[in-house]
């Protein structure tokens, strides 16, 4: 165990534990878009930038990558602070000028409108939809590509869906709603800012209902040699 101050409070830590980690626990309010417990730490959207003071020096760190130590000292709410988030909340507000997990982030921030140039976006390159497919799932379907102004996520080639197994894992963890999945008949449509693709689910052989995607069900056959009649019947049906 660890002790640290954040804010006034001294606080144990967990070894191993960040400051996000610590944070959280204690029910101090740290922003985070990028982060969540299925996938390593990834400090994309640097809301929760904090500073720290060790060994009588300050500086600003990535308090969801940073590592709660002993006699560390964190401030999470400073004017410093305030600001840097409330600038990086102009900016996520600018590219997502619709989204209302961005409106709703900049309301509670104190940020009423942004002063650059407004875009149509919904995806903020946070990168849990990668994370989650590669760590995860196991395949790397989808991916970052380009640099700079142009990076987006997208499959293989924009078009490529072959990696993909239709499992949604992307559109669960993702924080925005910029990847949707929706289930209409025997087909299953994922929807990306760059590419929509559609996967045949497949029907219970009992009840007739169309409860999975078959690619989804042949991948987990194969992890976990299984014949491809485990899923004949839904589990519903199963039980």
């Amino acid at each position: 165990m660890a002790t640290l101050t954040i804010d006034g409070r001294e606080v144990q830590a967990e070894e191993g534990a960040t400051i996000l980690d610590v944070a959280r626990d204690n029910n101090i309010y740290i922003p985070a878009l990028c982060t969540n417990e299925a996938v390593a730490p990834y400090g994309a959207c640097r809301l929760c930038l904090v500073e720290i003071v060790k060994n009588g020096r300050e500086r600003l760190v990535a308090s969801c990558l940073y590592p709660a130590e002993e006699g560390l000292v964190v401030k999470t709410n400073s004017g410093r602070i305030s600001n840097i988030r409330q600038m990086v909340t102009e900016l996520l507000l600018a590219r997502c000028p619709n989204n209302k997990t961005i409106q709703d982030l900049a309301r509670q921030l104190g940020v009423e409108k942004t002063r650059f140039k407004l875009e149509d976006n919904q995806c903020i390159l946070c990168a849990l939809c990668t994370r989650a497919c590669q760590e995860v799932v196991g395949t790397s379907a989808i991916s970052l590509v380009n640099r700079g102004t142009t990076r987006e996520v997208t499959i293989p080639f924009y078009d490529n869906p072959d990696a993909c197994i239709a499992c949604g894992s992307c559109a669960y963890i993702c924080p925005t709603d910029a990847i949707r999945v929706e289930d209409i008949g025997d087909t299953r449509v994922i929807t990306m800012p760059n590419c929509k693709m559609e996967f045949k689910l497949k029907q219970c052989k009992s009840c007739g209902n169309y409860w999975a995607p078959e690619k989804q069900l042949d991948y987990i056959a194969k992890k976990a040699g299984l014949t491809p009649e485990t899923f004949d019947y839904c589990p519903s049906c199963r039980d």
